[in-house]
């Protein structure tokens, strides 16, 4: 376990933004995070628990209190059962389940950060989501004091949601189990109609789980959604809001909104949510609310690949950022009614 005081956080973010944590402590084992988590608890000390840094945006004056980043190391495939330590890196674990020939994750490659974030945001991504192969997750219980196994069914899994987030300041993952598919080295039913046109198939098809990877691989990176040091528009945190999701009154209205804004020919992407609801499309808003593709003249912009992702181009501030995503979320919601949400977690600072 390594300990450093007045540690930059920065590196530690694919943001590559923030100031120092007056203590980080890096642990590579369980036994280590608990015990941290433990002393942190006990002593009334801050705490904020760092994986992959993709989901993070730190506020300029840094951490003051205890930053713990998990690297532990774990994988473990018995047939379709795979066990992963939180600190393992998320599109290295895709990469190995696909060369095995397993399905049911290969559409989320790419996908920066580590196991153990995925099931507190539900990540998911071209039509998969890890609520639908997670069988179990390990965390520790910061108000029982003791580790727990939480099955699926108990963490509350919804659209980029889940227990953990409902609750951050209980649980710390310790290890994600899922249970894959082995459909003879092919892929999982293809969900996403971008993706089904991409590889040539229709929806519900399936193709050689490589192929798929491949593939999403591809288009992540044609939107500048894998890392890439030298890419600028890689400086981010992915998705910037997630899309949001509409009761039937307000669905109407927001139509109407649309309408007027840009015509009544004009119809927003929507997609059936439950219960009644529609969900939009975030990029779609922000493009037509008038931010496009590079949008911004300062060290913050929005990407030239993508319109969800929100950049540091080289030289930004934290605060340059959240002003950029002020200005979106302000255009928005003027334009149509509609207030976007963070995707990424903000600490020390608000939107």
């Amino acid at each position: 376990m390594q300990e450093l005081h007045d540690a930059p956080l920065a590196p530690l973010t694919t943001f590559r933004l923030g100031g120092p944590a007056t203590r980080l402590v890096t642990a590579t084992t369980d036994d280590e995070v608990v015990a941290t988590v433990r002393e942190a608890d006990a002593t009334g000390t801050p705490l904020l628990i760092i994986g992959g840094g993709s989901n993070l945006i730190i506020g300029d004056k840094g951490f003051d209190g205890t930053a713990l980043r998990i690297a532990t190391r774990g994988f473990a495939l018995d047939g379709t059962r795979l066990e992963l330590a939180a600190g393992e890196v998320w599109s290295d674990a895709v990469a190995r389940t696909v060369e095995a020939g397993l399905a049911g994750i290969e559409c989320m490659a790419g996908i920066p950060g580590s196991a153990g974030a995925t099931p507190i945001q539900n990540v998911g991504a071209y039509g998969q989501e890890v609520s639908s192969t997670i069988t179990e997750v390990v965390a520790y219980d910061r108000r029982t004091d003791e580790t727990v196994t939480i099955p699926n069914a108990a963490c509350d899994f919804a659209y980029r949601h889940s227990r953990f987030k409902a609750d951050p300041d209980r649980f710390v993952v310790l290890r994600v189990r899922f249970e894959l598919e082995d459909a003879h080295g092919m892929s999982a039913p293809i969900k996403y109609a971008e993706t089904a046109r991409a590889l040539g198939v229709e929806p519900g098809d399936r193709v050689p789980v490589a192929a798929a990877r491949e593939k999403v691989l591809e288009l992540r990176a044609g939107k500048g959604m894998v890392l890439d040091p030298e890419d600028h528009d890689t400086w981010s945190a992915g998705s910037f809001f997630t899309n949001p999701i509409l009761g039937e009154a307000e669905y109407e209205t927001f139509l109407t909104r649309v309408h007027d804004c840009l015509g009544p020919d004009v119809t927003p992407p929507a997609f059936p949510a439950g219960d009644g609801r529609v969900k939009t499309s975030a990029a779609w808003l922000i493009d037509k609310a008038g931010f496009t593709k590079g949008y911004g003249s300062g060290p913050a912009r929005i990407s030239t690949k993508h319109t969800l992702a929100l950049t540091n181009r080289g030289e930004a501030t934290t605060e340059d950022l959240l002003a950029l995503a002020r200005e979106v979320v302000a255009g928005v919601r003027d334009a149509f009614g509609v207030t976007l949400v963070n995707e990424p977690v903000t600490v020390g600072v608000s939107i």
